[in-house]
């Protein structure tokens, strides 16, 4: 991506790649390392040590106007994998030049809860699902950035996975 991105110019949710679920507000998953606390002789107090290509439980929610059959189908307890595909407002300071840059994550996630929102006349029902995150990936202009899998022992960042050695360690096979 060349310039600043600004912001986000809009989104749509697809499952399985191409079945589309609708426009929705989506609160993707924080990325947080799992930490250990590491104290002792030779360390002048305590650190939070990160296991390396670990990171704690991960949620999102997605936000539908309103339930579609296709949308109550992530109710189905099995893994479900969505794209949210978006585009990015970008500008170029020097010539002034807007463009739009792409982004798109990727979840596999399983169902925790699924709100059907509220009925109230004129307004939207904010039907709301939550996942619980087992892989998620994320590609700007088509490059991926980041690759998780927690499952199939993955922790891809900018093309380098932090996991090989402690696949080869432990015998588990690319």
């Amino acid at each position: 991506m060349i310039g600043i991105p600004e912001k986000l110019v809009n989104a749509r949710v697809f499952k399985n790649g191409s079945q589309f679920l609708g426009v929705a507000n989506i609160d993707l998953p924080q990325l947080q390392a799992m930490t250990t606390s590491i104290k002792g002789s030779g360390i002048s107090g305590e650190v939070d040590s990160v296991v390396t290509g670990h990171y704690q439980s991960m949620q999102m929610k997605i936000q539908f106007r309103t339930p579609t059959d296709a949308s109550l189908e992530l109710s189905a307890p099995i893994a479900h994998e969505l794209d949210f595909r978006a585009s990015l407002d970008v500008s170029e300071p020097r010539t002034g030049l807007r463009t739009i840059s792409g982004i798109k994550v990727w979840v596999k996630g399983t169902p925790k809860s699924n709100g059907l929102g509220k009925f109230e006349p004129g307004a939207t029902m904010d039907s709301e699902v939550e996942l619980e995150v087992l892989a998620l990936g994320v590609w700007i202009d088509g490059e991926e950035c980041v690759y998780l899998d927690k499952f199939n022992y993955i922790c891809r960042v900018a093309g380098v996975d932090y996991l090989t050695a402690a696949r080869a360690a432990e015998g588990v096979g690319d």
